[in-house]
């Protein structure tokens, strides 16, 4: 690996409603939306930003939300597709930890996971209106299996022992790696910037920001912690953009979506 690749892995797709999505603003009705993991290869190793969620979870947990995933549409078989094992990822970074950007995590049994301290504090510690956004805790089989409520056991969790390396404030974790605190969706919410050779910056808002129009519109989605800190973090990821030239990518906006090029294409 020389110069550093990005690749955008499909996930699949969610239904939330639309005054979800839009707080207090809508319109109503079924919004679907994208999720994706970003594959980072670089001279330090193989990345991964987030990893999506795990259907049978969602199936089991929040039918609700109506997931669509192929197999190819997990990590497996993303990674499958670039000729990739699981095993053969060195590092997850986790934005936070709700199901829809770890669900695939317990599949990258060798790679370090690095998170905000806060945020994997958060995640065996909830308020009670953020336990959904926090039910998929095969990330952590140790902390899933201190619940008082513990849900059915993933068969994962009985061979997944994970490596965590907690950060806080802004970094460089590898050059032209960079982590932005964005917190308010979550307590310890990571964006990602990706510097390339080729081209300007990429800056993977995760869900600090859903889609363009929340950006537009300044609005954020209902699923937070703290709303103040929440538009403070949309406002922070406008000035990163204008500070580095960079190119917002969103979290969960099905028209960005798809003019994103997907992998195996990749960004360089």
């Amino acid at each position: 690996m020389a110069d550093t690749k990005v690749y955008l892995l499909d996930g699949g797709t969610l239904v939330i409603d639309g005054y979800h999505v839009f707080w207090n603003r809508g319109p109503g009705g079924e919004v679907r939306f994208p999720c994706y993991a970003v594959l980072i290869e670089h001279k330090d190793g193989r990345y991964i930003f987030d990893t999506g969620y795990d259907h049978a979870h969602v199936q089991r947990v929040l039918p609700f939300e109506k997931p669509i995933q192929t197999r190819e549409q997990t990590i497996p078989g993303a990674l499958a597709t670039l000729g990739l094992k699981p095993q053969d990822i060195d590092y997850v970074i986790n934005s936070h930890y709700h199901f829809d950007h770890c669900g695939g995590n317990k599949h990258l049994t060798k790679a370090c996971t690095l998170c905000h301290a806060k945020e994997l504090e958060a995640s065996g510690n909830c308020q009670p209106f953020e336990h959904l956004g926090y039910s998929d805790l095969t990330f952590h089989p140790e902390l899933a299996r201190k619940q008082k409520n513990p849900l059915p056991p993933d068969p994962a969790m009985d061979i997944y022992t994970p490596r965590f390396e907690t950060l806080k404030g802004d970094q460089e974790i590898a050059k032209g790696l960079w982590l932005f605190e964005t917190p308010g969706h979550t307590a310890g919410h990571y964006s990602l910037m990706v510097e390339l050779k080729g081209r300007r910056p990429m800056l993977f808002t995760a869900d600090a920001c859903y889609s363009k129009k929340n950006m537009d519109l300044m609005c954020i989605s209902s699923f937070h912690l703290d709303p103040v800190a929440s538009v403070k973090s949309l406002h922070c990821l406008k000035e990163l953009a204008a500070k580095h030239d960079a190119e917002l990518f969103y979290s969960h906006d099905a028209e960005s979506f798809a003019t994103y090029q997907k992998g195996p294409a990749y960004y360089a």
